[in-house]
């Protein structure tokens, strides 16, 4: 006997429900395991040439750099902003520093009006944490770790009010051993979540703050709930310190020794981190990006050689608060196993603005279809789809402006006078020391156009023209002019 189920029948009805509730449920969980964990980490004045995978012989990075090996390496990444605060407002927000105001280090804030990573996938149903520096704004309205002329009140921007869940930062540098100690700590305690504390504050640094972001990713793994996890290290920011398990392995490097010892102890905790996420099952299911701020401190090898400043910029002309690439182009790499390709090292100019539009493309968040980017969708370059970049990347610090379109890289001063501008050939020329500015007039045209148009975009951002009303800026604009510190901000060092 074979049962026939009418269209009109109560039974054929419950099953065809049932059947549509499933289907939904299925596409549910997929759609649920398709948004991978994200975790993004920095190190703070981590040279280019200060990782195992870019080719340093002394300093121990393993679990770094087996990371690298096992993912696509940024051979040609840039922090864009010279110093610390710049880069992280590009980083957050897809956007370049200058439409925030942020116009260096301890300048400006993030403005509650930007959309963020967090923002942006909190939205999505992740639970979102941030763990480390911040330097992004005060963390107190009545105290600030950089004196009365930070004007705690007004620069007020902690990241427990930017959209994350769970925090653990300070607002500036503290010492890489004992943070909770010494002269960096003062008005700079850690807030844990919105409070001041002195709890496990001992100790290495990266230590410190790891044993907080691990119980913030384990409880999310454990509620099944994707999770954004923002890691920034103070190390090797001074004040250079490393714990006496590291100088150990340095014996005989002198000053050096503590540089090299507080990397070997992040290096140790992206370890830790890595046993983490195999032990919860979600490591095939993370993201893991890694990259600088910002080129090494020291000015000169005098200076580096005295002091515990022995960071490398590789090949590269300049250092940090310089706009050559030694200054800007720092070590990055991503891991996301079975999506992106293993042991490629890619060449294509990239940036930390490039962050934001990539995680909506691979999560599937929505971004705000009114707001400048200066950042684009780089997945398909990490997947070895696509070979460059479509826009260029710009750059501003102090009287300098820059753009990196390709292989070339275009330095001004000034947006009337063309005297002094700078072209470069970064493919066969990584000390920009051969000015080819008098050779290609059309390029150097085609690119000053680009980046006044940028900065005149730019300026309108910074006025608030991006926001729905109420935003005031805290700084004036910095127009463009002749710089009064030319050799101190270009020199081949």
């Amino acid at each position: 006997m074979i049962l026939r189920l009418l269209p009109w029948s109560p039974t054929f009805l419950c099953l065809l429900i049932s059947a549509i509730a499933g289907q939904i449920g299925i596409a549910s969980s997929a759609n649920a395991a398709d948004r991978p964990n994200i975790v993004l980490m920095m190190c703070d004045d981590l040279g280019w040439g200060d990782t195992g995978f870019n080719g340093n012989t002394i300093i121990k990075t393993p679990e770094l750099d087996a990371l690298a090996e096992e993912g696509t390496v940024l051979d040609h990444f840039y922090s864009v902003g010279p110093v610390c605060s710049p880069t992280r407002a590009s980083f957050l927000t897809g956007r370049h520093y200058f439409r925030m105001g942020i116009w260096t280090a301890n300048r400006g804030h993030l403005p509650s009006q930007e959309f963020t990573l967090a923002r942006m996938l909190k939205q999505e149903g992740y639970a979102t944490g941030h763990f480390g520096k911040w330097h992004l704004g005060t963390l107190s309205r009545t105290v600030s770790a950089k004196g009365k002329g930070r004007r705690p009140d007004l620069h007020y921007a902690p990241p427990w009010e930017r959209d994350y869940d769970a925090s653990f930062v300070t607002e500036s540098a503290v010492c890489t051993w004992d943070p909770g100690l010494g002269k960096r700590a003062h008005n700079n305690p850690y807030y844990e979540n919105g409070v001041a504390t002195d709890e496990n504050v001992l100790g290495c640094d990266s230590r410190v703050l790891m044993d907080r972001a691990l119980p913030f990713i384990e409880n999310a793994a454990k509620k099944d709930q994707p999770f954004l996890s923002v890691i920034w290290f103070h190390a090797p920011h001074e004040d250079i310190q490393a714990g006496p398990e590291y100088l150990a392995q340095y014996e005989g490097h002198g000053e050096a020794a503590h540089y090299y010892g507080c990397i070997t102890a992040v290096d140790d905790q992206v370890g830790r981190l890595r046993k983490k996420l195999d032990q919860l099952g979600v490591a095939d299911n993370t993201l893991l990006f890694f990259c600088s701020d910002n080129g090494p401190e020291g000015k000169t090898p005098k200076d580096r050689a005295k002091t515990r400043r022995a960071g490398s910029a590789g090949e590269f002309s300049g250092r940090k608060r310089s706009v050559l690439d030694g200054g800007v182009r720092v070590p990055a790499f991503v891991h996301w196993p079975g999506q992106i390709p293993a042991g490629v090292r890619l060449d294509a100019p990239l940036s930390v603005m490039d962050l934001l539009p990539t995680v909506a493309a691979i999560t599937g968040a929505n971004l705000l279809p009114e707001r400048q980017l200066d950042g684009e969708n780089i997945l398909p370059i990490w997947k070895g789809q696509q070979i460059q970049r479509e826009t260029s990347i710009p750059f501003r610090y102090g009287d300098f402006a820059c753009l990196v379109r390709g292989k070339h890289k275009l330095i001004i001063e000034s947006s009337g006078d063309r005297s002094q501008d700078r072209l470069f050939d970064l493919s066969n020329d990584v000390t920009e020391s051969d000015n080819l500015a008098d050779q290609h007039p059309e390029l150097v045209e085609s690119m000053r156009s680009e980046l006044l148009g940028f900065l005149k975009s730019a300026e309108s951002s910074h006025a608030g023209e991006d926001y729905d009303g109420g935003h005031v800026p805290v700084d004036a604009w910095h127009p463009l002019s002749r710089a009064k510190n030319r050799k101190a901000a270009t020199s081949n060092r």
